[in-house]
């Protein structure tokens, strides 16, 4: 057997090895060109996700498959990265780092900026779907809760039973959204007066994209990261809780 067979036969025994190679080398790549490149201020996971997308789609021009870069036998792993399991671990860990005491210290503000972006976040999403023929009280919720994150659409579409390729939709307006939070935020801040704790907080409450948030501030001023991240965790767990529920009851009592 040759030494690239070896290598091969290897890798595709060890899948899930490789694809966390592949995403530490991504990862690593990115945070270098963002500092190198940019001086920080679009942030690595922007770049990341990019490229994260950029591959998937060669992977599945390349294979003809469906699943991109995880239809390659050595990395099928990025399946498993990308999919519903380690996604419903990342909702519980969110979870378990929420403490209600802190979301009380947010004070007023902190919690109507959560109800005011979450109920922006359903309008324009389920809007927008109908807009777009999707005119099923399901479907709207589903993309409206991507409109709030990448989460908080595939756990609202899981619970009031829509398809795959509903959900599937939900997950790309949360990424679309995340990446847009995450380019933008250092080029608004100075605009919109994103200098302080409270206006972190009120930020975070509004656009609830724990990554685009986090990734945005840190370009912005990394003292605003935990202030921001932390109305954004509990804009996930309020969007998770109330969108298959309030959001899905109010859409089909309007739509039918």
């Amino acid at each position: 057997m040759r030494i690239q067979d070896a290598i091969e036969s290897v890798i595709a025994d060890h899948s899930f090895v490789a694809a966390l190679a592949v995403m530490g080398v991504v990862v690593w790549g990115s945070h270098a060109v963002a500092r190198r490149f940019t001086g920080g201020r679009i942030h690595g996971s922007a770049i990341a996700i990019a490229v994260g997308l950029c591959l998937a789609y060669a992977g599945g021009w390349a294979t003809g498959g469906r699943k991109g870069l995880a239809d390659i036998e050595c990395l099928a792993g990025i399946g498993l990265l990308g999919g519903g399991m380690l996604r419903d671990l990342a909702i519980v860990a969110t979870a378990y780092g929420v403490r209600m005491q802190e979301l009380r210290n947010a004070g007023m503000a902190g919690g109507v900026s959560l109800v005011v972006g979450i109920v922006i976040a359903f309008v324009v999403g389920s809007t927008t779907a109908y807009a777009f023929g999707y005119r099923d009280a399901v479907s709207m919720t589903t993309i409206g809760g991507g409109a709030a994150t990448f989460i908080v659409g595939p756990v609202t579409g899981a619970a009031v039973g829509a398809g795959s390729d509903v959900i599937a939709l939900s997950i790309a307006t949360g990424v679309v959204k995340a990446v847009v939070v995450m380019i933008g935020t250092p080029l608004i801040a100075p605009w919109i007066g994103l200098t302080s704790p409270r206006a972190a907080l009120i930020y975070g409450g509004l656009l609830g994209t724990t990554s685009g948030v986090a990734a945005g501030l840190a370009a912005t001023d990394e003292r605003l990261v935990p202030y921001g991240a932390m109305t954004a965790t509990f804009y996930t767990g309020l969007g998770c809780l109330v969108g298959p529920s309030v959001v899905f009851v109010v859409i089909r009592s309007l739509v039918g």
